[in-house]
This record gives structure tokens, sequence and C-alpha cells, in this order.
């Protein structure tokens, strides 16, 4: 009895051994795809090969795993593709440039009413201004030398 049930595991053993199971052809090759990065380039280039002799077969017939893995070693966020912010980079920016402008608007403000007020702005320079322009006779049709002329000038 021991010897026949040893016998009929036997054959069946060697029957199922020449079976390819449909659950063997969907193992993915590359599961994790974050582990891509932290893998050397020999195991890198291994998967890669793996993956191009998978992708050879019928795509029908390969598991969506396997795509998305031959999608990631092809156009992953990898290598030269890898995002050069970090989380947290656009936040910097943003507090850095309002800074940045805060501390220009503040400089300016200073040296707009604390700085000195330019020769040319005092009463005496615009009265010798306007006495110019209408020696010159500067924009006679409608400006300072024009006939009837009513308005302040270069006065401010």
């Amino acid at each position: 009895m021991f010897r026949q049930s040893l016998c009929r595991t036997a054959q069946n053993a060697s029957r199922l051994a020449g079976r390819r199971f449909q659950s063997t052809a969907n193992v993915p090759v590359l599961a994790n795809f974050e582990q891509w990065v932290t893998l050397s380039e020999v195991e890198q280039q291994k998967i890669s090969t793996q993956l191009a002799e998978v992708m050879k077969n019928d795509w029908n017939a390969v598991s969506t795993e396997n795509k998305k893995a031959a999608y990631y070693v092809a156009y992953g966020l990898h290598g030269v593709r890898e995002p050069r912010e970090k989380p947290g980079d656009t936040q910097k920016i943003i507090l850095g440039t309002l800074g940045l402008i805060a501390i220009s608007l503040s400089v300016s403000t200073y040296l707009r009413t604390k700085g000195e007020v330019p020769r040319t702005m005092n009463k005496e320079w615009q009265q010798a201004s306007n006495e110019y322009a209408k020696e010159n006779n500067m924009n006679p049709i409608h400006g300072i030398s024009s006939e009837g002329y009513s308005g302040k000038g270069f006065v401010q």
C-alpha cells in the first residue's frame, strides 16, 4: 500500500514536472519600483534584459506588473530624469522670493523718505527752468511758450 502511493506520487510528479503553470509566467521581474535606484548596475542590467525578453512575448500574455516595470525602467524617475527639487523646496523658494521683495521694498521706501532731495526739485530751479523754456521757445503750440498759457510749467 505504501509502495503504491509512493509510485503514484512519483508518476504524478513526473507528469506535472513537464507542465508550465500560469503562475510562473506572471511572476513580476521587478516587483518594487523604488528598489531600482538602490540596485547595482549589474543587477539593473540583468533585470532590464529579463524585461526585454519578457516583452518579446505576446503582450496580451505579459502581466500588468511586468509592463509597468518595463515602463519604469525605460521612462521612470531615476537617473537623469530624477527630479532636482525635493519636497518642500517650492515653499522655500516662495518664502525666499517674498523675503527679498520685502527687503527691496523697505530699502526703497527708506531711501525715498530719508534720502536727499535732488537739487532740481527746489522751487528756484523749477522757476529757472520755466524762464529757460520761455527764452528758448520750448513747445510753442501747447506748452509754456504758447500764447495764453496759464499752467504752472515746471513748478510742482
